[in-house]
């Protein structure tokens, strides 16, 4: 199995019993993977559906979410969109399979670029890139995608990543994804790794659109709501010179696979003033999720900041 030997030969402490689970989760997304393209999202919906019902907090979060960024659905179509939802995050576990241990040939079949002429502009800059982008539920597999066209402009792909609690899981994302972008998975707490790729021509895909801590953010609108958002982009913008693209990954409502967005290259960025770049950042990825809200990632509490805490419940009456 592709997943037995590679990953963990130089860290025996992997193979003890302790992980032997992992390691059969591992082994069922191999075999998940090799099954046909339509079967799998057949099947990742059902899942997620099952999803919805046995993470009920998660369920609750995403419900919050919604009414906070969708405040004019009706209550019937808020909760289809919640569904549609859970259907996505259940085909995005499936999808990350197919990133980690899907054929060549599939993965190219099932991508479909929008806007890559933006990408050979910027090729043109002798520039790194910050491929900027958001967390929709195909957003591993779409990093995969993105790095066969880096490639051919000459850019090696680095892709930012939060190192998972589980040991064996961390290991298999790092060097599955390391196998195919043939560039380095850094920590998205190592800065120092990051500027040094950018420094250097890479392209470094980023996400932006989760809170950070007060002194990495500023709090502007998203959907309407406050909510911290991160200044990173701009501050590595400005340090390294590089070109900032957005890029996003949504499912294609045909079943053929996947579009690839990329947009133009942000112009006058960054400005000079953070706050106003957290809100352009924000609104191209608004932009994007609004045609097709059930793809985001609604699970995160993103509005949860000092003082204000949608997400508490409220304390049961005496």
């Amino acid at each position: 199995m592709a997943v037995s030997d590679s990953e963990n030969n130089d860290n025996p402490r992997l193979i003890a019993p302790r992980f032997w689970p992992s390691w059969l989760l591992m082994g069922l997304g191999w075999l998940l993977s090799q099954l046909p393209y339509r079967f799998q999202m057949w099947l990742g919906a059902r899942l997620g559906r099952i999803a919805a019902h046995v993470v009920p907090e998660r369920r609750r979060v995403a419900d919050i979410n919604l009414r906070l960024c969708y405040p004019d659905l009706s209550n019937t179509e808020r909760k289809a969109l919640l569904d549609a939802h859970f259907r996505s995050v259940g085909q995005g576990a499936l999808e990350t399979g197919i990133c980690w241990w899907g054929s060549q040939t599939k993965v190219d079949r099932l991508a479909h670029v929008e806007g890559l002429h933006h990408l050979d502009d910027a090729a043109t800059r002798g520039r790194g890139i910050i491929l900027l982008s958001a967390h929709t539920t195909s957003l591993e597999l779409g990093v995969r995608m993105a790095q066969k066209y880096m490639a051919e402009l000459g850019f090696q792909t680095t892709a930012m990543y939060k190192p998972p609690k589980d040991p064996v899981v961390e290991r298999v994302m790092r060097t599955r994804r390391e196998a195919h972008i043939g560039g380095a998975s850094i920590a998205d707490s190592d800065v120092v790794a990051l500027l040094a790729a950018l420094r250097r021509g890479d392209a470094v895909w980023y996400a932006a659109d989760q809170k950070a801590g007060k002194r990495l953010s500023v709090v502007v609108d998203f959907f309407g709501q406050p909510a911290r958002t991160h200044v990173a982009v701009s501050r590595m913008a400005k340090m390294t010179k590089a070109t900032v693209i957005p890029f996003f990954t949504l499912r294609r409502a045909d079943g053929q696979g996947y579009r690839l967005i990329i947009k133009p290259p942000l112009t006058d960025f960054p400005s000079g003033d953070e706050a106003a770049d957290a809100r352009q950042i924000n609104a191209i990825i608004e932009s994007v999720v609004n045609e097709d809200p059930a793809q985001y990632f609604w699970l995160h509490q993103r509005f949860k900041r000092k003082g204000y805490d949608p997400y508490k419940r409220p304390k049961a009456a005496r």
